[in-house]
């Protein structure tokens, strides 16, 4: 690791100690001769210090299925309401202590906070490294439970920053400037359009590097809004968005990753009874009705196992990339249980389930990484598949994957210190009845 992140090299010039990337061989992310590239989504790992072996299996085994050119975090890599960050957690942003410059109160803070650095770096550390060793690129966005373990994404992210083949832009070269063009420290010949932390754009050009053909685009979505609920990406992040495609060239379309899913995710879905099987429950503003999956709209091989985690309020997101014409897909996580996906007014929408195992979830063999394979004939049409550990690994030996049927009941609005949310008295008669 190096304090201003690292260059990814060959170890060798063929062989199997070459990068298994073969976007890091070229040293920008491209599109292949065979006219494929390839995206691996890693969704809420959502774990302390001592991240589960599990995870890393199963990170470890999905890079050598996928053989990815680059790899996306979407959000809750950190659990920071994990007893280990206990000193420095916050519940909300807008709570944290400050106390008075140069007190006792200030310098156990200070102190508090550099451990907690530590213990971040030393995790991160954990689930990145079959990243480097495999010579795989890769980039991270923020959810609702990174922060809380007492830093800022800005702090976070000159943490990630400083891992060798981290792709994320340094935000703070923008000043008042909406965006900033930087060339990347890992990829020599990659560069990144940077707006915030976690907020930010990198362009895959095409086998012979003349134009861009598609923007990967990660997107902070926020955290938590004060009037209660699920926060939304910033005014400057959503103008981002708005002005990108001119940037890109105003043919090139861009996939989205962020952590939480709009609203408009529940277009997938279909009103149903509270008795129908497999019905789960809104969240909040869409509380008090039952929905499955709209076998119309939804692709293949999806599922639902709780109620969409969406902000009460709808930022204008949705709207402004389906207006702008620059985007084709969003990819989110956040609700641990949904494996789904499909289009809404031309966009694809897709939720992708955890990859984390030390969180509530579907049964242990169902924990997945996503992969997204694009192909130069029609690259605003991928392919996705979910590589579950069950089939890429076996038997998962974690015994606290959490897995209380949620199929039933709405998540608690609280969304705090307490994951597991157990089901209700009614929720679980519920269940009772419909597996009958």
């Amino acid at each position: 690791m190096s304090e201003h992140g690292a260059q990814l090299h060959p170890r060798t010039d063929e062989g199997e100690n070459r990068p298994l990337s073969v976007s890091a061989r070229l040293g920008r992310l491209q599109f292949h001769h065979s006219g494929k590239f390839r995206v691996l989504q890693f969704a809420d790992i959502q774990d302390g210090p001592n991240v589960s072996k599990d995870t890393i299996l199963l990170i470890r085994a999905a890079l050598e299925a996928a053989r990815p050119d680059v790899v996306i975090f979407t959000g809750n890599q950190i659990a920071g309401y994990d007893a280990a960050y206990a000193a420095t957690y916050r519940k909300r942003r807008w709570q944290t202590p400050n106390p008075r410059p140069n007190s006792p109160e200030a310098k156990r803070r200070q102190a508090d906070l550099e451990k907690t650095r530590e213990t971040v770096r030393a995790q991160i550390a954990k689930f990145v490294q079959p990243l480097i060793d495999a010579g795989v690129p890769w980039a991270v966005t923020y959810g609702n439970h990174d922060f809380q373990c007492g830093l800022d994404n800005a702090e976070l992210d000159e943490i990630y920053r400083g891992f060798e083949g981290c792709l994320n832009g340094d935000a703070s070269l923008c000043g008042d400037d909406l965006m900033e063009f930087e060339m990347s420290k890992t990829l020599p010949d990659q560069y990144v359009y940077a707006c915030e932390p976690g907020t930010f754009a990198l362009p895959v050009s095409d086998a012979e590097h003349r134009h861009t053909v598609i923007g990967l685009v990660l997107l902070d979505s926020g955290d938590y809004a004060r009037a209660g609920g699920y926060g939304s990406p910033s005014a400057r992040g959503l103008e981002f968005l708005r002005k990108l495609p001119a940037k890109l060239g105003h043919d090139v379309e861009s996939i989205v990753f962020q952590h939480t899913a709009m609203p408009q995710y529940y277009q997938l879905l279909k009103p149903v009874s509270p008795t129908t099987a497999h019905a789960i429950e809104g969240y909040r503003m869409f509380a008090g009705q039952y929905y499955a999956l709209d076998e119309d709209r939804a692709d293949p091989g999806s599922y639902v196992g709780e109620g969409v985690s969406c902000p009460d309020n709808d930022a204008g997101e949705f709207a402004v990339l389906h207006d702008t014409h620059g985007y084709f897909a969003v990819a989110a996580g956040h609700d641990h249980r949904n494996a789904f996906s499909g289009r809404v007014e031309g966009v694809k929408l897709i939720e992708t389930p955890t990859a984390g195992f030390e969180s509530y979830g579907p049964v242990p063999a169902k924990r997945a990484a996503r992969l997204f394979e694009f192909d130069i004939r029609h690259p605003y049409d991928p392919r996705t598949q979910l590589l579950e550990y069950g089939d890429i690994v076996g038997k998962p030996s974690s015994k606290k994957a959490y897995v209380y049927g949620m199929t039933a009941a709405s998540k608690s609005e609280s969304e705090g210190v307490d994951l597991l949310h157990r089901p209700s008295w009614f929720a679980r008669v519920l269940d009772r009845i419909l597996q009958r």
